[in-house]
Order: structure tokens, then C-alpha cells, then sequence
């Protein structure tokens, strides 16, 4: 970084009304004589402990503003240990780094400050959860963690500003200056989802890459795509500006009109308001162990705790996600996958030993209609449960409202005494994400009937056969989803 670009401490305006470092005068009494004290009390006078303790309790800000109030402020307003709490609020700085640079905790703070002043209210929170997620993913995915690229320098960033001729959202720009995004590799660090033969893994893009993506067309316009999946050509995209419709920083997925004559008609489902709100909250769901690490990747179900039910010494819990490269708003079709984990106590009795033989589903959408499903297994499956057992599989469902619930049972048998009983699947709810149609439609779709919003397709799948999907189009050979080509 050069010199012209570090950030200095510039003397703020001072923050009294009046000099703390003038005498205070006595009082005076009745007859208006001044009290017996011949001591004029002054700042110097004051001992340093509770001084310090005041300056304790403020910020950076006004603790430079202090040191310009007097000589002896500004002695106390360089102690030490008071830019050690502000070097750990704001730097994340720790003992051992101090140690290695050889600074005083001042010094640090000055010298953070000089780089990354500009980013003092997103820094501390954004280098946070970078640490929390490689700490969590060193062990359980290395070659994510190998795939992330060191910091962009200031420089750089500002030359993709007058590349693409925007503004970067400065809490953007400051977690780019933390590591500029991920090589190019599957898995990505964004999450993955796979079901039947559709894949989808979507990596962090670096600021180069992402800028020769940047989108100026109409229905996209200003739009920065920040991650990418080779297999079905997916990207969630940040908005630079506020225009046709999107937030100023609003992050989304594409989703383009199928019903709709113009071309430029892009619905939009909204995965955050900002990007610090968007990688936190990821990080949060990741190292909470709210997505599970599934084969070396980061698989972007939603659990609720609540959501398990159990019936003797069986549990079923379940947990949900929303595919958006197989959904659309119009017409009105939302796909969601959702992951089934039947556990047997291993504490149960050996001759509690059972197996699945069959399903039961009530689906209940937004509107009220109810579906039910009977079938044979799970995707084709009669799994056999002892004592410890763990069985998963995942299926998917597709409906056209904005919610839907599902609940049912599993039938089963005992193998070593003839008993049949049923096995509770808890409630659980699948909610589209919030959406916004795209401000063009009302233009372009004058003459195309559109179905009715309220058309009940839901349909249970736990028994699709490979490759099938229940007529949904799946990846090309290519290795787009035909709705992206």
C-alpha cells in the first residue's frame, strides 16, 4: 500500500464546552467571602487512577479528542492500556500478535488504523467470521480452506471501481481486503446441494473474476455476481446500485420469467440486505452446525430443533432447503429438498430390531389443500433399524404457494416378533424465501395467461427413480440448467 493511501489521525474538534483544565473555583459563601480554602483545585491535581478510569469508558474517537485538551490528557490519553481494549474491539489484535510486532498497543492501533480506518465498523465482524469459519473448516474441509486467496490490496479494488464504474459497498470491499474470495473448485465454500443427478456448489468469487461478470444489461443492471456453480451456471449477484427494482447492497438470485415476453423480466429471490448480514449469517448457520459437513462439503439444509419426533425408541427429525435453479416465481413453482434422519436408541432391546415398510404423507399448502401419499420404502429403500442404527436419505417436493407443511408416518415391522406399528414424521414447514418480481413484468406479459397462483401441484417424491425428477428440468449435458442457457 502506498503512503498516500494510509488513513491518519486528523485532530477532531474538541468534545467540551469548556477547558477541563481550568481551575475550579471555590465556592462562595453567604456573606460572599470566599470559603477557608486557599487551594485552587485544577486537572493536575487529580490523581490518575480515576482519570483513567473515565477515559476508560470512551472511544477511540474521543479519546484522540482528549489528548488535545491539555497536556496532562494527553499524557493519560496515551496510557497504554487503554488502546489495548480498542486495538481488541476493533483489530481483533491478540497478545501474541502485539508481541511479534513489537509495538505499543497505540502504536498498533495506529498502524491498523493507517490501513483499514475506512473499515473500522465492519472489520471487527467480518474478521470474526472469517476466523470462526476456517478454524471450524480446517479440520472437517482443508481444501476449502487451501482454496481462499490472501487479501486484495487497496489498489486493486479501486481498480475494479474504475473497471466496472461503480462503487463497492465498503463492507464488501472490506472482507475482500481480509481474502479476496476462492480459486475456482468444487467444492465450494458457499454450500452445496445434490439430489438425484443434480449437483450444486457455488464458490466465493474472487473480485477479478466477479468483475468479468459484472452485468449491465437491462433486468441486471449494476449487478457484481459474488458466487458461481460450474454445473448449473448459478450466481447469487449484489446489487451496486439501486435500480430496476433492487436495494441498493440487496443480494439474490436471478430468476428469469418464464412467462413473461421480454427477455429483461428477471424475478429476484432475496438472500440478503447486505453483504455483511449474507456471510455472517452463513458462517453462523455453518459453524453452529446448522448446514451439515456431508462428504467434505457444506450442505445447505435448514434444521429446527424442534422439529423431531419420537415414538419408542425411534426418532425422525428433518431438515429442509430451497433450490432456486429449479424454482421459479412465474409461473409459480417452488422446488424444496428435504433430508430424513431415522435413528433407533442404542439403548433399544436386540429384539426391537424392525424394518421400514412403508410411507405415509399429509401435505398441506398455503391455501389449505390437503394431498395425501402412500407408497412402498423410501426412494426405493426398506432400511432395516437395530439398536444404534442411523438411516438418511433426501427427497423433494415441488408446489406452487408460497408454504407448505408436511407430516406423516413410516409403517413398520418387528423381525423378530410379529408386530406392525407406525412411526410419527414431525411436522415440518417449507417457506419460499421472500421474492420480488421484476419491475418490467407488468409490461411484458399482457397477452400470457398465467395459472392460477392457487394450483395445488405438490407431490411427494420419495419414490422417484435416478435421473427422474418428476419432470423437472435437470442440468443439460453441457453442465447449465436449460433455464440459465
Amino acid at each position: 500500500m502506498t503512503t498516500s493511501s494510509r488513513r491518519t489521525f486528523s485532530r477532531p474538534s474538541p468534545v467540551y464546552t469548556s477547558s477541563v483544565s481550568q481551575s475550579l473555583v471555590p465556592p462562595i459563601n453567604a456573606s460572599g467571602s470566599k470559603m477557608a480554602t486557599s487551594m485552587a483545585l485544577s486537572l493536575d491535581n487529580l490523581p490518575s487512577d480515576p482519570l483513567l478510569l473515565i477515559l476508560s469508558f470512551l472511544d477511540f474517537r474521543d479519546l484522540i479528542s482528549c489528548s488535545f485538551v491539555s497536556r496532562r490528557l494527553n499524557e493519560l490519553s496515551g496510557h497504554n492500556p487503554l488502546w489495548k481494549r480498542h486495538c481488541f474491539k476493533h483489530w481483533l489484535v491478540t497478545e501474541s500478535e502485539k508481541t511479534q510486532k513489537g509495538q505499543t498497543w497505540k502504536d498498533l492501533f495506529r498502524w491498523y488504523y493507517a490501513d483499514l480506518g475506512r473499515y473500522i465498523e465492519h472489520y471487527s465482524n467480518l474478521k470474526k467470521a472469517w476466523d470462526d469459519l476456517k478454524t471450524y473448516l480446517t479440520q472437517r474441509c482443508p481444501r476449502m480452506i487451501e482454496s481462499l486467496k490472501e487479501g486484495a490490496k487497496e489498489e486493486e479494488l479501486d481498480a475494479i471501481e474504475a473497471q466496472i464504474g461503480c462503487k463497492l459497498p465498503c463492507d464488501y470491499r472490506c472482507s475482500y481486503r481480509i481474502h479476496n474470495g476462492q480459486k475456482l473448485v468444487v467444492p465450494g465454500l458457499m454450500g452445496s446441494m445434490a439430489l438425484s443427478n443434480h449437483y450444486r456448489s457455488e464458490d466465493l468469487l474472487d473480485i477479478e473474476t466477479a468483475a468479468g461478470g459484472f452485468q449491465q444489461r437491462k433486468g441486471m443492471k449494476q449487478c457484481l455476481p459474488l458466487t458461481f456453480c460450474f454445473h448449473t451456471g448459478l450466481s447469487q449477484y449484489l446489487a451496486l446500485e439501486s435500480t430496476e427494482g433492487r436495494a441498493r447492497s440487496e443480494i439474490f438470485y436471478h430468476c428469469p420469467d418464464q412467462m413473461a415476453q421480454d427477455p429483461s423480466a428477471i424475478d429476484m429471490f432475496i438472500t440478503g440486505s447486505s453483504f455483511t448480514e449474507w456471510f455472517t449469517s452463513y458462517v453462523h448457520n455453518v459453524v453452529t452446525g446448522e448446514y451439515p459437513i456431508i462428504r467434505d462439503q457444506i450442505f445447505r439444509y435448514v434444521h429446527d430443533k424442534q422439529c423431531v419426533a419420537t415414538t419408542g425408541d425411534i426418532s425422525v427429525s428433518v431438515s429442509t432447503s430451497f433450490l432456486p435453479e429449479l424454482s421459479s416465481v412465474h409461473p409459480p413453482h417452488f422446488f424444496f429438498t428435504y433430508r430424513i434422519r431415522i435413528e433407533m436408541a442404542r439403548n433399544a432391546l436386540p429384539e426391537n430390531a424392525c424394518q421400514l415398510d412403508s410411507r405415509y404423507w399429509k401435505i398441506t399448502n398455503a391455501n389449505g389443500n390437503v394431498e395425501e401419499v402412500r407408497g412402498p420404502g423410501v426412494v426405493g429403500e426398506f432400511p432395516v433399524m437395530t439398536p444404534g442404527k442411523v438411516h438418511e436419505y433426501a427427497s423433494c417436493t415441488t408446489f406452487s404457494t408460497t408454504s407448505e407443511y408436511m407430516e406423516g408416518h413410516y409403517t413398520f415391522h418387528r423381525l423378530k416378533k410379529e408386530e406392525v406399528f407406525d412411526v410419527r414424521i414431525p411436522r415440518f414447514h417449507m417457506v419460499c424465501p421472500t421474492f420480488r418480481e421484476s419491475v418490467v413484468r407488468s409490461n411484458s406479459v399482457s397477452d400470457v395467461s398465467i395459472a392460477p397462483f392457487h394450483e395445488d401441484n405438490s407431490s411427494d417424491t420419495d419414490d422417484y427413480d435416478e435421473g427422474d425428477l418428476r419432470g423437472m428440468n435437470l442440468a443439460a449435458p453441457a453442465g447449465r440448467c436449460p433455464r440459465h442457457v
